[in-house]
């Protein structure tokens, strides 16, 4: 410990080691230490001791070559009976297939605090581009699988959220060097409540809106298919039926 570093309790410092696991959100699969120690605020010395230790509990690893860190093996093993628990396991074979089909990525999103949250991927075995891929969290009220979750809540006001109950599914049109479209219905537990969002994007030239109209009740479809697995407990506070 440094001279400048508080003394450190117990509970600090599993705060601390979570802290430097969040830090791995988003769009960045490996970081050095330097990039890690900046995101976390921390001194490196104090980040390098938690990168350890998270090494040594397989929660990280740490590449041989580049000495860059990434997610571990055991962080993966942990996450997966809750993987389960949601009825990813079971809605998983579902949402490959409605990728092959429509021949574009599909993902499944939650709802987590004022954001929308991706849970997974399915990714197409063909006409697979990086387009496809949403951020890993959105804004509830500026994205399409987040109008598509608050539109089904008793929480949803306004002639937007009319219009995406109405016709049964939200769209976004997305800045970017080449416009990018995205759509998402809801998916509903067996509770009817809303549980998540099936949400697809792509190049606005690719997904116009004869494909819009062609590949949405195929997400209808699945969407009624896997709702069964889910519960709304798991997705989060604040959502109630429509």
């Amino acid at each position: 410990m440094t001279a400048t570093e508080p003394p450190r309790s117990g509970a600090q410092a599993v705060d601390r080691a979570v802290f430097v696991l969040n830090c791995f959100q988003g769009g960045d699969p490996e970081l050095s230490l330097s990039e890690l120690a900046q995101r976390a605020g921390f001194p490196v010395s104090t980040t390098f001791r938690l990168a350890q230790a998270l090494v040594r509990g397989r929660l990280l690893e740490q590449d041989p070559a580049t000495d860059r860190y990434r997610i571990g093996h055991g962080l993966a093993c942990l996450a997966r009976p809750t993987l389960s628990r949601l009825g990813l396991d079971a809605a998983a074979p579902h949402l490959y297939a409605l990728a092959a089909g429509i021949k574009i990525t599909v993902s499944l999103s939650v709802p987590d605090a004022d954001e929308a949250l991706t849970l997974f991927q399915a990714r197409p075995p063909i006409h697979f581009c990086h387009n496809q891929i949403p951020q890993e969290r959105r804004p509830l009220r500026a994205s399409a699988v987040g109008h598509a979750l608050l539109a089904h809540t008793t929480a949803a006001y306004g002639a937007l959220f009319d219009t995406v109950r109405r016709r049964g599914f939200a769209v976004e049109e997305i800045d970017s060097e080449e416009p990018i479209r995205a759509i998402a219905v809801p998916v509903l537990g067996p509770d009817k409540q809303v549980w998540g969002a099936l949400g697809v994007q792509a190049r606005a030239v690719r997904l116009d809106h004869d494909l819009v109209r062609a590949v949405i009740p195929a997400m209808h479809r699945i969407a009624v298919r896997i709702g069964p697995y889910f519960h709304t407990a798991a997705a989060g506070d604040g959502f109630g039926a429509a």
